[in-house]
């Protein structure tokens, strides 16, 4: 048998901030895929991949976008 299979999801959910998406597909001995989240920062995490039988499993991780850091309060207790 021939091994072969597609898939792919999102997810946005604004109330949580879950906010990601996969891709996958196989064909043979042959893995594609890439997946993509908002981290906690506002960046966005990118990780494409591959795995076959000769090269084993390879991921590339890409971040873009600009962090985001929530101002802190300062507190001046006496």
């Amino acid at each position: 048998a021939h091994p072969q299979y597609k898939f792919d999801y999102a997810v946005h959910d604004p109330h949580t901030g879950d906010v990601k998406n996969q891709w996958e597909s196989r064909d043979g001995d042959v893995v594609k895929g890439s997946y993509s989240l908002v981290e906690s920062d506002g960046t966005v995490r990118t990780v494409d991949y591959t795995a076959d039988n000769h090269n084993g499993f390879n991921a590339v991780v890409k971040k873009s976008g600009h962090a985001i850091h929530p101002k802190q309060s300062s507190y001046h207790g006496h």
